[in-house]
């Protein structure tokens, strides 16, 4: 297994103070080149670590498995350089029995970055991905107070981020009880999420009904869109959303809330899910005052 962190030697410049040499530790990004059936499917820049998630979740992204049995196995491809040597950065999955293998059109020619999970897609067509579940008929709903303890309990177990402060991270937690049962870490938030699904994949978990899926940055489309392909009828983000995540989120029925950051949040679709003790005739869109827009102003795009 490639390295997660390497060390790096430095200098540390702070004004008036002159500039100091030291070790520091950063986090490693790798290509890892999937494929499936011993055809390659796609490229994506991620951290070294829990690349058989990455791979179950990438194909539960692009529609090619939606069940746990659909995924029968993934190994490193040894000789996967001239030299024969095994960089564990090649990875081949092989799909259930009477598992039709992903379409050609799914085949990106381009990396996928560590910032962008849709990059190589052929069209503008491509960008949307038809999910095998529905999130608008799930019952569940969240606690405000527990979803607010969320953040510093992903944050606490962000092991890789503490040492190099250089990984977004994902969780899922039960929106009932609010217990974490998974955290991934990854230099690209698409892939964390992926490495969750993935794991829920082969938990035979999916779909993931009366979860929550909590991100360390951004809500964009895509991790809507991924939310959506494991049947996850609640994002919550500690940064903002984009416009296209909202608008997902409210054609598919499902919550999306950002700036969740103590006891503050903003609830942006799917507000029937989120139980508060305030003023039930106080909408929760409603709160744009100038306190909102100066966490827009001020929110680390992570």
């Amino acid at each position: 297994m490639g390295r997660i962190t390497v060390r790096r030697q430095v200098t540390r410049v702070t004004v008036g103070e002159g500039a100091v040499r030291r070790e520091d530790v950063l986090a490693v990004e790798e290509p890892l080149e999937i494929r499936v059936g011993g055809k390659a499917l796609a490229i994506t820049m991620r951290t070294p670590g829990h690349d058989f998630d990455l791979a179950a979740g990438f194909l539960v992204s692009e529609g090619v498995v939606s069940r746990g049995d659909q995924f029968a196995a993934a190994r490193y491809c040894a000789g996967a350089t001239v030299g024969g040597e095994n960089t564990y950065n090649v990875l081949d999955v092989t799909l259930g029995a009477g598992v039709p293998a992903p379409d050609p059109s799914l085949e990106r020619n381009f990396f996928t970055t560590s910032s962008c999970g849709l990059c190589g897609k052929a069209s503008i067509d491509a960008v949307r991905t038809l999910s095998a579940y529905t999130v608008a008929d799930d019952p569940l709903r969240v606690d405000a107070e527990l979803l607010a303890t969320f953040p510093d309990r992903l944050r606490a177990g962000q092991d890789v981020f503490e040492k190099t402060g250089g990984l977004h991270a994902a969780a899922l937690f039960d929106g009932a009880t609010g217990e974490m049962l998974v955290l991934r870490e990854d230099v690209g938030r698409h892939n964390a999420v992926d490495k969750v699904v993935g794991w829920a994949l082969t938990q035979n978990m999916l779909p993931l009904r009366g979860m929550v899926l909590m991100v360390s940055g951004r809500a964009s489309f895509e991790l809507t869109q991924k939310a959506s392909m494991a049947g996850i009828p609640f994002l919550a983000a500690v940064s903002a959303p984009s416009s296209l995540a909202v608008e997902l989120g409210t054609e598919l029925g499902m919550t999306v809330v950002g700036f969740l950051r103590g006891p503050s949040m903003v609830v942006y679709s799917g507000e029937h899910r989120l139980e508060t003790t305030g003023d039930p005739d106080e909408h929760p869109h409603a709160h744009t005052d100038q306190n909102t827009m100066n966490l827009t102003e001020t929110a680390a795009i992570r």
